[in-house]
């Protein structure tokens, strides 16, 4: 599925259809991510301003938890700031049970509450505000951060927090150790020694941020399978 959808263009009531459809499609394979969304052209693209930060942190809390109410109800209504729903079908429902697993993206506290409530997985880029890609070493030490903040998240309130699966999104932040099979493995090793289940490496482009040579990276995928 996506990785991830944001509420800069979406409203979460024609989404739910669209997320119930594609559930379907898949046969129940579907994983949605969801996240705050960006700035500068992701945020003003339909022809608005963009957002301050903090009302982006609350059209972000109310989409996922509208979301999910839509895709765990038949038909639900909703009033909230910045979404309303009036009777909204979503019948016949997921076909994943109550609805398809969420993996949000999050680094800041609210959004990690937020992950803590309703997630299935967990999803950082590393540090956005850094000067990157960094080494897989220094990308599992700011990872390790994030993931102290959100197991005390989880605590906070009374989730389990080896329930909740967490995945690394490499890229612009973090180097995804593509050069070769040893550096692969190594940046693997390291983020799994701080708890991440789930590596995700960019297929190899002809430009940065995701340059990289295409046969290079089957062989190293293939020596992983």
């Amino acid at each position: 599925g996506p990785l991830v959808a944001s509420p800069n263009f979406r409203h979460p009531v024609p989404f739910a259809k669209e997320v119930v459809a594609l559930d379907d499609l898949s046969q129940g394979r579907l994983t949605l991510g969801i996240g705050a969304g960006g700035n500068g052209w992701d945020a003003t693209m339909l022809g608005g301003p963009a957002w301050a930060p903090r009302e982006r942190t609350e059209r972000f809390e109310e989409f996922v938890e509208l979301l999910d109410v839509l895709l765990c109800s038949p038909a639900a209504s909703w009033a909230g700031r910045h979404y309303a729903a009036d009777e909204a079908r979503t019948a016949p429902g997921c076909v994943q049970r109550p609805r398809v697993p969420f993996a949000i993206a999050a680094t800041g506290p609210r959004g990690m509450a937020l992950a803590a409530r309703f997630a299935d997985l967990w999803v950082t880029t590393g540090d956005r505000s850094g000067k990157g890609p960094v080494a897989a070493a220094a990308g599992a030490r700011i990872v390790a951060e994030q993931v102290a903040r959100l197991e005390a998240a989880c605590r906070a309130v009374g989730r389990e927090p080896a329930t909740l699966a967490r995945l690394v999104l490499t890229g612009p932040s973090l180097d995804p150790g593509l050069t070769s099979a040893a550096e692969f493995e190594e940046t693997r090793g390291q983020y799994a020694s701080v708890g991440v289940t789930d590596l995700v490496v960019p297929w190899p482009r002809d430009t940065d941020p995701y340059a990289g040579d295409e046969a290079r990276f089957e062989q190293i995928v293939a020596g992983c399978a």
